[in-house]
């Protein structure tokens, strides 16, 4: 089964950065896209971004675009998420996903436990 831990969250100030890490084991980020979600108190999970297999090609979420950096390791198998300018409105549990496909589908079977993400002053 693929497992995917996140790591990286934290408090942060307005105007701050973060980088999450995503490490996947059982699956190669070669074979699989990786996508990173977030959910706020009260609110539906958001999709924020996502890498595909075949030739890293990203997108993003209208919120992010110009703030937020999806990237990968393939030697570490590990995808991180670079936040930059961070807003209150960023405070979530963000969580990395599995792609059941090499590109971006919006198809994911497995998912990270989450790791949360303050931003406050």
């Amino acid at each position: 089964q693929v497992q995917l831990v996140e790591f990286g969250g934290g408090l942060v100030q307005p105007g701050g950065s973060l980088r999450l890490s995503c490490a996947v084991s059982r699956v190669t980020l070669e074979n699989y896209a990786i996508g990173w979600f977030r959910q706020a108190p009260g609110k539906e999970r958001e999709g924020v971004s996502c890498i595909s297999a075949t030739d890293g090609s990203t997108v993003y979420a209208d919120s992010v675009k110009g703030r937020f950096i999806i990237s990968r390791d393939r030697a570490s198998n590990t995808v991180y998420l670079h936040m930059d300018s961070l807003k209150p409105e960023d405070t979530a549990v963000y969580y990395c996903a599995v792609e059941r496909y090499p590109l971006c589908k919006g198809e994911y079977s497995q998912w990270g436990q989450g790791t949360q993400v303050t931003v406050s002053s």
